[in-house]
């Protein structure tokens, strides 16, 4: 792909995107649609009381009480920018949410709250559009991370950079906006794009990032659809994504490559632990240990090695200070720990009860993390923990696989079994509730009105 200054790839991509049609997708890349659908609304309703949720949705509230889209945690009515701020917050509140190991970034909790609200303005959406629009927005925000493969290396947050441009251009096709339409959501999106890493320093502003991408994405598609012009080369030109936000340090040639034959959007990985996501190979480490007998009292001390960046992002000593539960939630010698003395993380881990527990305290100050130095710096699988026994012994375990890859899927059964987890644990919800958001997802093509079917088959707190 070229990025020069007669380039046209932003109009390239927003003409192809306008061209897909919903009989056109493979089974497969539908099937992965709803799926992590499902994942997002579950753990959208886990985060019903997580930190910074509720002092969102009151502060919103005070300012809307009557808007046309749906804050899904206690069905609150917004306008639709807030609706997706409020879902998209809740949606990446718990570290739950999915994950492109290889782009980095996570997508439906910026996609979904975007169509969902873009849907529920223009009413009528069949299920067979709101689906193409998750599609195509997924699709996009996936390809522009294995394009940008240095975002966080550079200081930015991907997930929020990438997502309001895809989340546009996802919700301008809910809108029937053409391809000229389509690249001017898209401008106006790049127009807003930010997100910087400071803000995953344990503060609650860090679940705020796709919310805001979520909120600034429906406005850029409503906003072009009411005849607003953007830039015209948003993603290649001078001051575009590329060159502004990656200095030049792109596979450029990954964003067109094959687009609509092969699919970046069957990449996307589910969290089987509530932590950021280069936690988990410690925490399936520390339950293997676990599993051979080992115990926490008896570890003299334990090291977690890991490649460059994701020391950087989850590798400082656990000192949990304003905020506990997100240091725990970003904090790879915690979360080995919470695995070592429990055989099993989930949402029930990251309450402030565990992670100020004097036991996995105790634990976490005979843990390092050290880099791996001859491992790519960006390497996102890789982890070997290294423990020394007070017997005199040295285990040693290696991970290079991520569970919930494809290359070690979660079965629909675990999928499931998440969905009730997150569901009962933010607002009480039964099996059956949730057994009736799966069934309302994977039948949703035969629907007339995706938005309302999804809002009324998204339980309320009991």
């Amino acid at each position: 792909m070229s990025t020069t200054n007669d380039s046209r790839v932003s109009h390239e991509i927003c003409e192809a995107l306008s061209r897909w049609r919903y009989e056109d997708l493979p089974p497969n890349v539908i099937d992965s649609a709803k799926h992590f659908m499902i994942d997002t609304l579950g753990v959208i309703a886990g985060a019903a009381n997580a930190p910074g949720i509720e002092t969102l949705n009151k502060r919103l509230g005070q300012w809307e009480r009557d808007g046309t889209a749906t804050g899904l945690l206690g069905k609150r009515r917004y306008s639709p920018p807030s609706a997706a701020l409020a879902n998209g917050t809740a949606a990446h509140a718990l570290e739950f949410d999915d994950m492109h190991d290889t782009a980095r970034v996570h997508g439906y909790c910026t996609i979904l709250p975007s169509v969902l609200a873009a849907a529920e303005e223009k009413g009528g959406v069949s299920g067979q559009d709101f689906l193409l629009a998750i599609v195509i927005g997924a699709e996009l925000n996936a390809r522009l991370g294995v394009t940008c493969y240095d975002t966080l290396n550079q200081g930015w947050h991907p997930t929020c950079i990438f997502g309001v441009m895809a989340g546009a251009v996802a919700a301008g096709r809910v809108l029937g906006l053409g391809a000229e339409g389509l690249l001017n959501a898209l401008a106006i999106a790049y127009h807003q794009s930010g997100g910087n890493l400071e803000s995953a320093d344990g503060v609650l502003s860090k679940r705020l990032g796709p919310g805001f991408a979520a909120r600034s994405a429906v406005l850029s598609a409503f906003l072009a659809a009411d005849g607003m012009t953007g830039a015209r080369r948003p993603i290649e030109g001078k001051a575009g994504m590329l060159a502004l936000y990656q200095r030049g340090q792109v596979h450029a040639e990954k964003l067109t490559a094959n687009l609509g034959r092969e699919w970046q959007l069957l990449e996307y990985c589910y969290k089987p632990f509530p932590s950021g996501r280069v936690n988990h190979n410690p925490i399936i480490l520390a339950i293997d240990l676990r599993n051979a007998g080992v115990s926490a009292g008896d570890v003299e001390k334990a090291t977690i090695y890991l490649a460059r960046v994701n020391k950087e992002v989850v590798g400082k000593p656990y000192k949990p200070a304003e905020n506990p539960t997100i240091d725990a939630q970003f904090n790879a010698s915690y979360s080995f720990a919470r695995a070592l003395l429990d055989g099993h993380v989930d949402l029930a881990s990251y309450t402030l009860e565990k992670v100020l527990d004097p036991e996995v305290l105790a634990l976490t100050a005979r843990t390092v993390v050290e880099e791996q130095p001859d491992v790519d710096p960006r390497a996102m699988p890789y982890a070997r923990v290294q423990v020394q026994l007070k017997d005199g012994r040295t285990l040693e375990r290696v991970r290079n696989v991520m569970k919930g890859s494809r290359e070690d899927p979660l079965s629909d059964a675990e999928v499931l079994a998440k969905l009730e987890h997150c569901m009962s644990f933010g607002v009480k919800a039964s099996s059956s509730d949730a057994r009736r958001v799966w069934d309302t997802v994977m039948n949703l093509e035969r629907e007339n009105d995706a938005a309302r079917a999804l809002v009324a088959a998204f339980p309320t707190a009991s």
